[in-house]
Formats: structure tokens, sequence, C-alpha cells
């Protein structure tokens, strides 16, 4: 892709949209970009673009702006409904998200990795078992450094581990992982999606240009994702808890069997492993099948396994106080997410739930509330609708703040029970992101005496 003296205009200046501003410039673009939020929200992802040759439109979106621009680049956080948009599409200006500009220039084998939930986690495990291989790895995408910052680099890595998120989805194509993964489907991002289905086709659209030399793992036990499977090119291989797959990982007694695409089988023992939930087992049978792919020897994947301490904010320990376990769970944004750290307890649960309501179903986490949850202490916009479609089936609180929510928890919690934070709704209510809200509420449980 040729970009020298292209007018290229970057949507969104978060994180990503500033890495994709200094990318173009060093490319020799005439580089443009809009936020809609102000200068003084924007101003620590600014000071680094201060020195580029930048016309900036910050609070706000007008048509004019757009209208003049080669190519549009997206940034995952700004929704593709925003009417100058729609008006360049119209005019027959490309619109390409910033994971398709960073594989347009990336030289090294590419490891995808999406689904609703567990794509942090699989993704750094995968990174882990690579490293721990002797390979050199780059991993980032949705997590860490944009995919769009390695690119403008060496490229010095035998393989680049990405997670991949929806949003990053919507406005690829070329983008071709050598190695690709989809891990579940259940609803979320209903306030960004019109429908579940317009969600779930954004996530498949990861295997749209893989080939049948390249790779597709899937969820054998998700109805949704295995479904997907004839209609795939790439060679697919499965994971499940539930069967025996005759090429991929799956879950026995004894242990996570991989089973390779000559026959070859390989035990790997779950009895040291430190990160817990049945959730976590699932995104361990992906991890391994990725890595295997890669070829990656067994002894070190186990040593991983092993020592992998798991993911801050995801079903992560924080402390027992007076006989009751205290779990930050802030990563759980999502139904389907709440449902599996559910499941992880036998003990009685008093939950933290609430936040920014994502617009979808919260009828399956009825029976596990009714059975499992003893107390639950709801928060943020979305209270008043969960204390409708779930308040009765347990005790239940509407709380103002995440402070009351925790006093709240341990005056109901009992010697033996568990505390988990888990939202299933998204932080921006009243934190900057999900990172910021575990965070708080790790000081708020460690400050309890």
């Amino acid at each position: 892709m040729e970009l020298k003296g292209k007018t290229v205009l970057v949507v969104g200046l978060a994180r990503t949209g500033a890495a994709t501003v200094q990318f173009l410039a060093k490319r020799g673009a005439k580089v443009k970009a809009s936020d809609a939020k102000t200068s003084a929200e924007l101003a620590p992802f600014l000071e680094p673009l201060l020195d580029l040759a930048v016309d900036f439109e910050l609070g706000g979106h007008t048509e004019s702006f757009f209208s003049d621009s080669d190519l549009i680049v997206m940034s995952p956080g700004v929704p593709l409904n925003l009417p100058p948009v729609a008006k360049a599409l119209a005019k027959g200006i490309p619109v390409i998200g910033e994971v398709e500009l960073a594989f347009r220039f990336l030289r090294r084998p590419l490891i995808a990795i999406t689904g609703t939930n567990g794509k942090t986690t699989t993704t750094t495990l995968v990174g882990e078992m690579l490293r721990g291989s002797g390979k050199k790895v780059f991993v980032g995408g949705n997590i860490g450094s944009p995919l769009i910052g390695y690119v403008a680099g060496p490229q010095d890595d035998d393989w680049v581990v990405a997670e991949i998120s929806s949003f990053q989805l919507e406005r690829v194509g070329d983008f071709r992982p050598k190695i690709s993964a989809l891990l579940n489907l259940t609803e979320d991002h209903l306030d960004r999606y019109e429908t579940f289905g317009e969600y779930a086709a954004a996530k498949e659209r990861i295997f749209a240009r893989q080939k049948k030399e390249d790779y597709a793992l899937l969820n054998a036990d998700d109805p949704l994702v295995s479904a997907l499977a004839p209609g795939l090119e790439p060679q697919v291989l499965f994971f499940s808890a539930r069967r025996a797959v005759s090429f991929g990982s799956y879950l026995t007694p004894e242990g996570i069997i991989f089973q390779g695409p000559n026959g070859t089988r390989e035990m790997f023992d779950l009895s040291r492993i430190r990160i817990k939930g049945a959730h976590n087992l699932e995104n361990l049978m992906a991890a391994i099948a990725v890595a295997k792919m890669c070829g990656c020897p067994r002894e070190a994947l186990q040593r991983v396994m092993d020592e992998f301490p798991g993911i801050e904010h995801r079903l992560e320990w924080v402390r027992r106080l007076d006989g009751v376990s205290y779990f930050n769970d802030s990563k759980g944004t999502n139904v389907g997410s709440v449902v599996k750290s559910l499941q992880s307890f036998e003990e009685p649960v008093i939950l933290i739930a609430g936040g920014k309501d994502k617009g979808g179903d919260y009828g399956p986490l009825k029976g596990l509330i009714a059975e499992r949850v003893k107390g639950m202490a709801l928060i943020g916009e979305a209270k008043e609708r969960m204390f409708s479609a779930l308040g009765g089936l347990t005790e239940s609180a509407k709380l103002g703040s995440l402070e009351e929510a925790v006093r709240w928890a341990r005056s109901k919690a009992r010697p033996g029970g568990i505390v988990l934070l888990s939202p299933a709704c998204s932080s921006y209510d009243m934190f900057a992101n999900y990172q910021e809200r575990g965070k708080r509420f790790k000081e708020i449980v460690h400050g309890l005496t």
C-alpha cells in the first residue's frame, strides 16, 4: 500500500489512533485526525503527536473534514455509523480498520485470536508457550501494544500473536492470519450492533481470507462456532471439554489430550495448574492447539501451564478476610463471561454486578443466581434493569458506588463464601475502563479491616 503523499484520515485518537498517526506520518502520508473528544480529554495521546504535521479536528466530526481523504482509518473504539463516515463511503472513499492497515505491512506469520470471552488469557498463554519454546514473539493487538505499532518496527520475531476484537474485524479486507481462533460466541456489544447476528458476523470475518494452507481453531462445544467448520477453506481443528476430537485438543479425566493430524497424541497434566475455572480449561486447550501448530514441544507447554498465574482482572484472587475469599473479575463485561465465572465456584457467592448496560439478555444468569448467589449488589446505569430481571432470585440491593457494594457484600458474606466482582457490563459509566474498575475494587478490598 503506497501512502506517500496520500491524504489519510485517522478517526479516533486514543492509544491505537495515536500509534496509527505516527505510523502514517513516518510513511509520508498527509495525516488528518478527527475525534469527538476535546484536546484536554485527549492530552496524554496528543503529546507524542505535537511535533508531527497533522491536521486535527477535535471536539466533534464534520463531513467537510472527511470529504477530501484518500483513505480513512478507523480506530476500533469508533463506531462505523458516524454520519461523516457513511457519506465518505457513499463517495467511494476507502474505509479500513487499524488492523487491516497494519496487516498490509506485516512481514511475520500472524496468529489471530477472537471470541466473546477468553481472548486475553488465550492470547497471553499462546505468547508464553511460544516464548517457552525458544521462539521470538510479539503479543499485542487488542491487548498491550497495537498491531500498527509493531509493523512500524524491525519485525524480527518468529510469530505475531494478536488478540482481535469484533470492532477491529469490521473493516478488514486482506487480513489473513496463518492461524486463527474463534473461542466462543455469546451476546455482547449490543449497544454497538443492532443484532447478535451482526456481532457474530464481525467475528467470523477473521476467517474470510484464509487459504487451505492456513489453520482455523474452533470451539467444538459452541454450536454457533462449530457450525462454521464446513464452510471454511483453511484446515480446521477443534477444542472440546465434552468429547474427543480427531484433530485438536480435548479434555479427559486424566488431563488435556492433543490429537495431531498425523495420529500422534500428547497428554498434558492439569494437577499443578494455578488458574481457576472451567473457562480456563477451555483457554488452555485452545492455547495448546495453537502452540502445537507452531511446532512447540510438549515439555515447554506443560511448564508454562504449571507456572501461568492468570490474567489481572479475570477471576483474580484478591484476599481472604474473615474466612471469605474476594475475587476480581472486572473483565467479566458480558453475561456469558459471568456465567463461566459463577460456574467456577461451588461455594456460596455474593455477587457485585452492574455498570454500563450493553443491551444483552440477562436471562442466562437466572439459574446460576438462584442456585449459587446468596446476595447481589447492583451498581451503575444497569442496576435498575438488572434488578428487574434478576433481583427477585436472591437478596439484592441497588447501591450508589463500588465502595458501598463492597461494604454490603462483606456484611452478607459468611465464612467459606465468596465475594465476586463480575459486572456483566462495561465500566464506562463510572470508570475509564475495566482495569480501573478492577484496581479500585482491589484497593477497597485491601482497605477492609
